[in-house]
């Protein structure tokens, strides 16, 4: 008989029904939750709710088979191992110039939710990863649904919660049980996320879509700034130099030029690999 591993032995289903009653109790942005067994995409799946209804959502995946980042680069782990959701909300009378801070945004929320649930020193590497050690925890990819004059944004979040070393899909990711956090437990972790994406959202939404304190908020996260950086840009072209700020459009600023998400292929900078 084969003893279970304690990573295994940790993976735990999620509670749906702790969850809807949070959600109904506490945190009224969102209108429904619902945790399912298995599916391809979360996104996918929201977006193609967000055609047929008013609603907001929150929809959790206990194993997602075709989850993705941006780039399309794939995002798989095991059953149980992940923290895997998305998030179907409605920016509402939203710029659309100042729609990018969303995912950065939701950045923040992860940051706060890891830090104070888990207990770990995460923070942000430009645009929307989040790190422990300098190497990879979570990843967060938004998708509009729909646009002007009734917004609809698709948020997924994705983070390692117990996957071993063994597990991991790349050197420099890392996981919350790899990084000694003071909680495994999933359903603990995403009601702490949801909880600060509402407060963060709903904030952002009272002060009628103004991004300075969100700007100050993400600069204060951002693990990317004061460091030297290599970005990869469309068509060959390789930027190096100092991140020195993000602007006020969210952009990545390097010496005299200011990047966004879209330009940058591939950024190098605060990764590292175990044993380097």
């Amino acid at each position: 008989m084969t003893t279970p591993s304690p990573e295994s032995a940790a993976r735990q289903p999620v509670d749906a029904a702790r969850l809807r009653a949070a959600v109904a109790g506490s945190l009224p942005l969102f209108d429904t939750v619902d945790v399912v067994d298995s599916t391809g995409s979360t996104n996918a799946d929201l977006i193609a709710r967000a055609a047929h209804t008013e609603s907001t959502a929150v929809l959790v995946a206990e194993e997602q088979l075709a989850g993705r980042g941006r780039h399309a680069r794939a995002w798989v782990s095991p059953p149980r191992a992940q923290i895997s959701l998305s998030m179907l909300v409605r920016p509402n009378g939203i710029d659309p110039a100042v729609l990018g801070w969303l995912p950065l945004l939701t950045g923040v929320a992860v940051v706060d939710a890891l830090r104070g649930a888990a207990g770990v020193d995460a923070e942000l590497k430009w645009p929307n990863d989040v790190l422990i050690g300098g190497r990879k925890v979570a990843g967060i990819l938004a998708e509009v649904a729909a646009g002007a004059p009734n917004p609809a944004v698709v948020i997924g979040v994705g983070v390692n919660v117990t996957l071993s070393a063994a597990e991991l899909p790349v050197p420099h990711a890392i996981s919350l049980l790899l990084a000694g956090a003071s909680t495994l437990d999933r359903t603990e972790l995403i009601l702490s996320l949801l909880t600060e994406f509402d407060r963060r959202f709903t904030a952002w939404r009272d002060a009628d879509w103004a991004v300075s304190e969100v700007v100050a908020a993400y600069r204060e996260r951002c693990a990317t700034l004061g460091a030297e950086v290599r970005a990869e840009l469309p068509g060959g072209e390789v930027l190096t130099g100092v991140a020195s700020d993000v602007d006020e459009h969210g952009r990545l600023v390097i010496g005299d030029r200011a990047l966004s998400a879209g330009d940058v292929t591939h950024l190098r900078a605060g990764y590292r690999v175990e044993g380097a």
